[in-house]
């Protein structure tokens, strides 16, 4: 398969924004009063927003946001890379939702006496809290309380149909250059992507390593030796072609079980990456990948 510089550069830009949402940080002091003007750079904040009903105050986007559609509607602003903070102040907000490595973005808006909501979680759990303080910061906190406990019920009916079944070593990867075993990033043994694989009733082979990302080199992949390969990307608008070619770029090592056996995945959506409002959709996708016969 041909690599562009196009497809290259998507897959930089798509993998800073997954380690950038694994890294995480602390949210800032909130004020009081609810804002009428929101701009969110955070696809799964701006999805969560929508999704508790602050949709309408939502006045800019930023640049990988594609959930839901309504978001199409609204003025870009940039992202994590390039924030165009010219428009932001243009829109005139009184919250704007950054991610925590974004500290002079963070500063200019403060300064200019504009409430931030920094974007942190770590797990599961995690996540869920920031919903639902996120749904306090703007005034729908019953409403981000009912979001957040339907996700993790359906999370848990996962989990309990899977009980007592054998559990299979995963290698979880949600980043390597395309048409290549290179740059290859995977789940750690902490964060939202290896809770997820937890409760979907796999095993991450790397859940002794506590970190949320680990970059890998062919010779770790096949000392880990995985039964199941699970490969999470943003690009959902590949066709079965071009699947079919990146599954088959893993057969360089065919030593490893999951390769030897056919047992990689390639599942598409930024919602396996960004973990927001389909987290327990995307949780289930993996467990249907693991698990095939329980579903």
């Amino acid at each position: 398969m041909r690599v562009t510089t196009r497809h290259t550069a998507a897959f930089l830009a798509a993998l800073l924004l997954v380690i950038a949402a694994i890294l995480g940080t602390q949210e800032r002091p909130r004020a009081q009063e609810h804002p009428a003007r929101i701009i969110s750079v955070v696809p799964a904040l701006t999805e969560a927003l929508f999704a508790i009903g602050a949709g309408d105050e939502v006045v800019g986007v930023g640049t990988f946001d594609k959930h839901p559609p309504e978001v199409a509607t609204r003025p870009r602003v940039g992202g994590l890379l390039d924030p165009d903070m010219e428009r932001i102040f243009a829109l005139r907000p009184d919250l704007v939702v950054f991610y925590g490595s974004q500290q002079d973005q963070i500063a200019q808006v403060t300064r200019a006496g504009i409430e931030t909501f920094t974007y942190a979680h770590g797990g599961i759990d995690d996540t869920l809290s920031v919903m639902r303080r996120l749904g306090t910061r703007v005034g729908r906190a019953s409403e981000a309380t009912r979001l957040a406990n339907a996700i993790d019920t359906q999370i848990a009916t996962v989990r309990a149909r899977l009980a007592g079944r054998d559990r299979p070593r995963v290698l979880m990867v949600f980043g390597r250059q395309p048409g290549a075993l290179a740059n290859v990033y995977a789940s750690g043994g902490t964060g939202f992507l290896h809770d997820m694989l937890e409760a979907a009733g796999g095993r991450n082979v790397f859940e002794h390593v506590s970190r949320e990302s680990i970059q890998l080199s062919s010779e770790a992949i096949l000392t880990a030796a995985p039964d199941v390969i699970v490969e999470l990307t943003y690009d959902d608008r590949m066709t079965e072609d071009t699947q079919e070619a990146e599954i088959a770029v893993w057969n360089r090592l065919s030593s490893v079980p999951a390769v030897r056996n056919n047992r990689v995945h390639l599942l598409l959506g930024n919602h396996f990456l960004q973990p927001g409002p389909r987290m327990a959709d995307a949780t289930e996708a993996i467990a249907r990948a693991l698990h095939p016969d329980a579903f």
